[in-house]
């Protein structure tokens, strides 16, 4: 079978580009399986002593392990 010179270029082109897409979905597998899990925390910083700390997703205020002040959310 003769394939024209466009259709040889095009077959080498798909086949160059199922082999990146290949790699690049086993990379993000890869990263993902290695990558820690998200966490549902909140985020909160002391507006007293500025020390920035997690807590569980279900509370709205949150009490400052270091100093004890109440605080809310910090949002970025």
């Amino acid at each position: 079978m003769n394939l024209s010179l466009s259709e040889q270029l095009f077959c080498h082109m798909a086949t160059v580009l199922a082999g990146l897409t290949l790699l690049g979905l086993h990379s993000k597998l890869r990263r993902r399986r290695f990558e820690p899990p998200r966490s549902d925390d909140k985020v909160f910083r002391c507006k007293s002593c500025r020390y920035v700390y997690t807590d569980d997703p279900q509370v709205e205020r949150s009490r400052c392990p270091s100093c004890g002040e109440m605080n809310s959310q910090f949002n970025f």
